[in-house]
């Protein structure tokens, strides 16, 4: 299941503002308020020194290439251990089963850094859970849609993997970012540029050929393995996840609340809805052969990559700009092909080769932010211009911060969903 990103307040604040709500007051952060130019003012408008942000910038830097490397690794890792554990001989693990186990074990840790949270104090938590989950029921119900999806999403896509090479699911997987544009275009009323709907054309005519590759048969093939199931299984996982994700930041707009206790709440609806799932499509199998049944270290690696792996993204994405996003789904690509070579025997010929490169370039095109050139041309006119703060003679002149942190004309179309997938 998705898991709820750092980037959530996004969707509480919006985009280059600081919720005066979420402040405490007596704090130092309650005496400024960032604004959509970058400079600082208290609440009473009067003019702070710009920050030095010059020690920060190098630490920021590596937190961004710490972040793209979480990303790679969890992206890649998850999709080819899911593959290995199912093309494995011997006995067969029930897929709900991990489905379920992995929702747990996400629940159970964030009840515990919420635990944590409390200073290990037992009734501030519960008092805080009983607020949060039970008193704010509304937001605690709006989590049941998405929460519902997820769980068919996480099931579709063990369909997908054990009946596609992990590299071909890898880059028709990407189809997720044309199904989250267009439910973003219809249910969030946004607009995309020309250059976008070159991309996701693109997009769209890569994955076909990478597909056309597949059904022409490239490489040997496992004969219990059916690529049409496969294929659909991943376009129903794709609708899903772009349908979830733009539900969730419809809905959860203007609400608060922290990355570890969204997690906690999908966790309890994906813990529930995972049983009935499993109870509807594998329990009699289950219950005779036993809810563990077929595990192996390698099946475990695979639930925790599912229940660890999507928290830490979570954690870092936050650091992680759309471009770099992009980047780190290419990156996965790429690995995830080389990987396939070399564990699974998988054959890459010039089809794959020219589908996978328009996948990868559709993916970096999309992500280039809209209206960059304006903003930098903008930029320039306002630094030329009249400026009402005045340096002081012999002092540095101030960073120049991006004009665009709250100008929705300028940001990357990526989906600002408190969603990460």
């Amino acid at each position: 299941m998705a898991a709820v990103g750092s980037g959530g307040s996004t969707a509480a604040a919006g985009p280059g503002a600081v919720s005066a709500g979420t402040l405490e007051p007596g704090t130092a952060s309650a005496e400024l308020l960032l604004t959509r130019e970058g400079a600082e003012v208290d609440l009473q408008g009067l003019p702070q020194p710009f920050p030095d942000t010059s020690a920060r910038i190098p630490a920021h830097r590596r937190l961004k290439y710490i972040s793209l490397a979480v990303l790679v690794v969890q992206n890649a890792s998850l999709i080819l251990s899911i593959r290995y554990a199912r093309t494995l001989p011997g006995d067969r693990f029930f897929a709900t089963t991990a489905v379920v186990m992995a929702e747990v074990l996400k629940g159970l840790t964030c009840l515990l850094l919420l635990f944590a949270q409390k200073r290990g104090n037992v009734k501030h938590l519960v008092l805080f859970l009983h607020e949060a989950v039970l008193v704010q029921y509304v937001d605690t119900l709006k989590l049941a849609v998405p929460s519902l999806i997820y769980t068919l999403q996480n099931n579709l896509q063990y369909v997908a993997i054990s009946n596609l090479p992990a590299a071909t699911f890898q880059v028709t997987y990407q189809l997720k970012i044309l199904t989250t544009a267009l439910f973003s275009v219809f249910m969030l009323n946004r607009s995309l540029s020309r250059l976008q709907w070159a991309s996701l054309l693109l997009l769209f005519t890569g994955v076909a050929i990478v597909q056309a590759q597949q059904a022409g048969g490239g490489g040997p093939r496992p004969p219990d393995q059916n690529p049409g199931a496969g294929l659909a299984a991943v376009v129903a996982s794709c609708l899903s996840s772009g349908f979830a994700g733009v539900y969730f930041e419809k809905i959860l707009k203007g609400s608060s609340g922290s990355v570890w206790l969204r997690n906690l709440q999908l966790g309890l609806f994906g813990t529930a809805l995972g049983l009935v799932g499993l109870w509807w499509a594998e329990g009699t199998a289950v219950a005779r052969r036993g809810f563990f049944f077929g595990y192996t270290p390698a099946v475990w690696g695979v639930v925790l990559n599912q229940a660890f792996g999507g928290l830490l993204v979570a954690v870092v994405v936050k650091y992680a700009d759309n471009i770099l996003k992009g980047f780190a789904t290419s990156l996965s690509i790429v690995l995830s092909t080389v990987a396939s070579i070399r564990l699974f025997g998988f054959h890459v010929d010039l089809l794959f080769t020219l589908g996978a490169g328009l996948v990868i370039g559709a993916v970096y095109l999309y992500s280039l932010p809209r209206g960059a050139a304006k903003a930098i041309a903008s930029t320039s006119a306002s630094a030329s211009g009249p400026c009402t703060h005045q340096q002081p003679p012999g002092q540095p002149p101030p960073p120049q911060l991006s004009s665009h942190r709250g100008d929705l004309s300028t940001e990357p179309f990526l989906p600002k969903s408190v969603l990460v997938k």
